[in-house]
C-alpha cells in the first residue's frame, strides 16, 4: 500500500484511531447488554441513563434494577450521567439504543454531534419521518456515512447476560470500519460479522418486528408450528420484496443471518418482545393495554404504521404487514383478519 493510499486508509477509518472514548447513551436491556460486550474489549465506558434513580441503583448494586439483573457491572469502570450532552462531549464514539419511538426527543437535546462516530443499535425507525436512524443522523445531523455504524442481530440480550453464543453483525460503508466494530463487540461468547449494507439491515430489523408480532398473534389464535412455518417463510419473502424495492442492493444478503436469521428468531424466541406483544393482541388484550403491559417498548407496534406508510409508495406485495397493520391501527378483529391471511400464504 502506497504511503498516499495509507493516509486515505486511516483518515477514512476513523476507528483507528488510538485512545477513542466511547459511551452507550440508553438504560434498556439492549444496552444493559452492549455495555457488557463493550467493558470485555474497553478499559472504561460512559453511560447515559436517563433516570438518575437508576444510576444510583447500579452505582450501589452493581446491577440494572429494571434489565438483565443477573449482570454484574464492575461500576468503576463506567463513568454514569443522567445529561446527553456530558455523555456525548465525553467521547468520541457513540453506541445509540434508545426505542425509536422515543428516540428524537432525546436526540434533539444534542447540541451537536460534530467529529462523533454513532453508532446504531436501534431496531427501529423514525415514526412520522419513516426514515431510519443512520438516515436520520446523515440528513439531520450532517454526519456521513463513513462515521455511521449499525448493529444487527440476530441476538437477544438476555442471552448476551447469560453469556450464551451469539452472532452480531456489524455494518459501515466502510468494510474496514466495519471489521472495527467488530473487535469493539466480539469476546469468547459473541460472534461478530462484518458488513457494509447499513439500510437493508435497518430495514430488515424493522420488519422482523412487524413479522413477529404476527407469529405472536397466530400463537394466541391457536395455529401450529405447520402454520407457523408457513407464516414465516411468507413473511421472509416479503421482506425480500420489500428490500427489493426499497434498497435493492440488499436483496442479495438476505440469507444471511442478519436478515433470515434475525427473523427466525425474533419470530420464534420466548424472549422476544414483539411475538409476546402479538400474543396478547391475539388474546384480545386492547393495544394500549398489550403495550403498557409488555413493558418494554414493542418497536413492532411502531414499524407497522411507518412500512404502511412507506410501502404506499414501494407498493410491494406485504399480505402479512398489511394484515398486523389492519389489527393493530384498524381495530379490526384479529381472528377474522389472520383467517384471510391464512388464504393468501404459500
Amino acid at each position: 500500500m502506497s504511503f498516499f493510499r495509507y493516509i486515505c486508509h486511516i483518515m477514512e477509518n476513523y476507528l483507528e484511531r488510538s485512545n477513542l472514548r466511547y459511551a452507550v447513551i440508553g438504560g434498556g436491556s439492549w444496552a444493559t447488554a452492549l455495555v457488557k460486550l463493550m467493558l470485555n474489549n474497553c478499559s472504561k465506558i460512559v453511560w447515559y441513563i436517563r433516570s438518575q434513580e437508576v444510576i444510583d441503583s447500579i452505582l450501589s448494586t452493581g446491577h440494572n434494577p429494571s434489565y438483565l439483573q443477573g449482570v454484574k457491572f464492575d461500576t468503576s469502570r463506567i463513568a454514569f450521567t443522567n445529561d446527553i450532552n456530558n455523555a456525548v462531549e465525553s467521547a468520541d464514539v457513540l453506541l445509540f439504543c434508545i426505542p425509536s419511538a422515543y428516540f428524537p426527543a432525546e436526540v434533539s437535546k444534542i447540541r451537536s454531534l460534530k467529529d462523533r462516530f454513532v453508532i446504531s443499535a436501534i431496531k427501529g425507525i423514525i415514526p412520522g419521518d419513516n426514515i431510519t436512524i443512520a438516515e436520520y443522523f446523515h440528513r439531520v445531523h450532517k454526519i456521513p456515512f463513513s462515521r455511521i455504524g449499525v448493529v444487527s442481530g440476530p441476538c437477544h440480550a438476555e442471552e448476551v447476560a447469560l453469556e450464551r453464543l451469539s452472532y452480531l453483525t456489524l455494518s459501515s460503508k466502510n468494510k474496514d470500519t466495519a471489521k472495527s466494530l467488530c473487535n469493539l463487540l466480539s469476546c469468547n461468547y459473541i460472534r461478530t460479522i462484518p458488513g457494509t449494507d447499513i439500510f437493508g439491515v435497518e430495514y430488515a430489523a424493522v420488519l422482523k418486528n412487524i413479522y413477529a408480532i404476527a407469529a405472536g398473534v397466530a400463537i394466541s389464535l391457536g395455529y401450529g408450528d405447520n402454520f407457523m412455518a408457513v407464516l414465516v417463510t411468507n413473511a421472509f419473502h416479503e421482506m425480500r420484496r420489500f428490500l427489493h424495492v426499497a434498497h435493492p442492493d440488499s436483496e442479495r444478503a438476505t440469507t444471511k443471518s442478519a436478515y433470515l436469521g434475525d427473523l427466525l428468531v425474533t419470530c420464534y424466541s420466548q424472549f422476544s418482545r414483539n411475538r409476546t406483544f402479538g400474543t396478547m393482541i391475539g388474546k384480545g388484550y386492547p393495544v394500549r393495554s398489550a403495550l403498557l403491559e409488555t413493558k418494554m417498548v414493542a418497536e413492532g407496534f411502531y414499524g407497522t404504521k411507518c412500512i404502511n406508510e412507506l410501502n404506499q409508495h414501494f407498493n410491494a406485495d406485504m399480505p402479512v404487514a398489511d394484515a398486523m397493520y389492519r389489527i393493530l391501527y384498524g381495530n379490526e378483529n384479529a381472528s377474522r383478519v389472520m383467517r384471510e391471511l391464512s388464504a393468501r400464504l404459500e
